[in-house]
């Protein structure tokens, strides 16, 4: 996305037309209803009760970005693609992109937020509840899949026994972390909310006599203690450092001597521009949150150490969200 050529700048201030262009072929879920049976532009408007030529005009759009394939007068789903746009698919990447739908109407805002004009998280489209909880939550456990199983093989949970997921959401880490420790037991704490569908995918996985499930807040409730392996994935990066302080010393409470504390996020050089994607995504927690941003290691270890953490380092270095931070409870 860096631009050095006046043809970069350009496609970068005209990146946004493909996007929009997908976000409403998914809203219309129209790579549902071609998945399978190619259908005319007649067949498509009737299906979704739209107009004949927008819909004429957004079909032939999707066909020339790839995703869809037309044949005379019909459309279908692209092959190679309609695994990834089917709402029934293992492979779904459709509760990312309803995701990114979301993050459409909040990163609409953001000159009135860096203006001062307007508060993160008020008046940005949707409530973070209902149809948009579920996308997050589908979209997070879409990212995490295939690159959780590699994750914690890097993280090595060794002997530990007793795993706290805090923030776990439906369940994607603890799943990986059961499966690779077979005498593991879990605790996934989330809102209660998260909570109901986490229950739902653990028991998909036959695990949920493995896992307690607790509902809560941790920014006001207490966490769950006794563990001797705490896990925060793509946590942090949504609160203030004060917010993570108050964080690390509950997770420092839950620990049994000789815990572990395991962060897995973006982290940032310590001049904030590098990786170029954390710095984005400290703009994407700027519209979405009050206090949220990424962090450099030394801002993490800082918090760390005041919460009473030692041997705090960055294991993990990444230009991606899975960098790896590790402190221990003395």
């Amino acid at each position: 996305m860096t631009c050095n050529t006046p043809e970069e700048l350009l496609k970068l201030s005209f990146s946004f037309m493909g996007s929009r262009i997908l976000f409403t072929g998914t809203e219309l879920n129209i790579f549902d209803i071609l998945n399978k049976t190619p259908l005319t532009v007649q067949d498509i408007s009737d299906k979704l009760h739209t107009d004949m030529r927008a819909t004429t005009i957004l079909l032939d759009a999707l066909t020339a970005m790839g995703l869809l394939v037309k044949n005379s007068d019909s459309y279908q789903c692209n092959p190679s693609l309609a695994p990834y746009l089917s709402h029934d698919d293992p492979k779904s990447m459709i509760p990312m992109i309803l995701h990114a739908t979301h993050l459409w109407e909040r990163w609409s805002h953001l000159t009135d937020v860096v203006k001062g004009e307007l508060k993160p998280g008020v008046d940005k489209g949707p409530s973070f509840s209902g149809a948009e909880l579920k996308a997050f939550i589908g979209a997070m456990h879409a990212i995490a899949t295939p690159q959780a199983g590699e994750i914690i093989k890097r993280i090595n949970p060794g002997q530990s026994k007793a795993l706290l997921d805090v923030g776990g959401a439906s369940g994607t880490y603890t799943i990986a972390f059961l499966k690779s420790s077979p005498e593991m037991k879990a605790t996934l704490f989330d809102m209660p909310e998260v909570i109901k569908l986490a229950r739902e995918r653990l028991g998909k996985e036959g695990l949920l006599n493995r896992v307690s499930l607790v509902g809560g807040d941790y920014l006001r409730d207490e966490i769950p203690h006794g563990h001797d392996l705490a896990f925060l994935s793509a946590v942090i990066h949504s609160n203030s450092p004060e917010q993570n302080l108050e964080l690390y010393k509950k997770v420092f409470r839950s620990l049994i001597p000789g815990g572990r504390i395991i962060i897995r996020d973006h982290v940032m050089e310590s001049d904030r521009t590098s990786s170029e994607a954390g710095a984005i995504f400290a703009v994407n927690m700027l519209v979405a949150t009050e206090g949220g941003r990424t962090y450099t290691f030394e801002e993490i270890k800082a918090g760390l150490s005041k919460a009473g953490f030692n041997n705090i380092t960055l294991f993990n270095k990444s230009d991606r969200m899975d960098a790896i931070v590790e402190g221990y409870k003395p």
